[in-house]
């Protein structure tokens, strides 16, 4: 039996349907046709196996299909929308399969930069906002500059790091390492600052040695803020590394949306972003797993 939370998609699927078997370009293209029904097959799947996850892959499906049809009536069945900005959902599918190549190949160099610089900012923001927050006298002095410091919007550091560094990729390494720097060691800095005192004279009463009592005392009991600072510097680095490769880049999915906009090629911009789009849900995702096992223990505790 269909849930009562799969009533809305599995609806608009069947409006889909009935406007694209009447519409002449999808006889030609078919591939829109074959994503909606995968799409249906997926969300109906996943209903009957993970009933749990029925209601959430049933709003996402509606989500989904609401905007395919919308798109769909605007662009092929009325005709609203220029149709030189707003390709057809069928042209971009064509596109998208014709240019994934190309695409895929411009990820690996993004996701280079990418992490290298975040990596190299979770190497440094984490050790050093657990420090100088365990030095009170220390975090007095840097607070109010880390307050100034990480309110200026990093993306105005990049043509001053492209005139100083002698390549494009360190520039933008450099760029993206200051955004995401700043909202780890920031939730870092204020989590050890206001950790349970009781905790800490806990430790000192085990006599635990002051870099002990760091790393495997405050930073796992902080670790669901310092996440949190994570997660925000990750999404700011997928900002700033678009916005990098926009402005000097030759590769990467950044420059594919800006080359081909200089083009007039708004299908591939198009199809550019719904990448940027897949991609940063897929690291997203990777990186909510991460979090989930790093705080399995949490779970563990609720359920006593």
């Amino acid at each position: 039996m269909i849930s009562k939370f799969n009533i809305l998609p599995n609806a608009l699927f069947v409006v889909l349907l009935a406007v694209l078997v009447g519409s002449e370009q999808i006889k030609e293209e078919p591939l829109l046709l074959g994503l909606l029904i995968l799409t249906e097959v997926y969300q109906l799947a996943v209903s009957a196996l993970r009933p749990h996850r029925a209601q959430q892959a049933g709003d996402v499906t509606a989500i989904f299909f609401g905007l395919v049809l919308v798109w769909e009536l605007l662009t092929v069945q009325f005709d609203v929308l220029d149709a030189f900005l707003f390709p057809t959902p069928e042209r971009v599918l064509e596109i998208f399969r014709d240019d994934f190549p190309t695409i895929f190949k411009g990820l690996g160099s993004s996701l280079i930069l990418l992490t290298s610089a975040y990596g190299l900012a979770l190497a440094t923001a984490i050790p050093l906002g657990l420090l100088i927050g365990w030095r009170r006298r220390i975090f007095n002095a840097v607070q109010p500059v880390s307050k100034i410091m990480s309110a200026v919007p990093p993306i105005v550091y990049i043509p001053y790091a492209i005139a100083i560094l002698p390549t494009f990729q360190l520039a933008s390494i450099l760029v993206i390492f200051v955004g995401a720097f700043w909202p780890i060691f920031v939730s870092t800095l204020n989590a050890t600052v206001q950790i349970d005192k009781t905790l800490i004279d806990s430790a000192r009463m085990l006599r635990i040695k002051e870099r002990r009592l760091l790393f495997e005392v405050i930073l796992p009991s902080i670790m669901p803020q310092v996440l949190t600072g994570c997660s925000v510097g990750l999404i700011f680095g997928f900002i700033l590394l678009a916005s990098a490769e926009m402005i000097g880049a030759t590769s990467g999915i950044g420059w594919y949306v800006k080359y081909y906009s200089d083009f007039g090629d708004y299908g591939k911009v198009i199809v550019g972003i719904l990448f940027i789009g897949l991609v940063v849900t897929a690291v997203m995702a990777v990186f909510d797993r991460i979090q989930g096992h790093l705080l399995r223990w949490q779970a563990k505790y609720a359920e006593h």
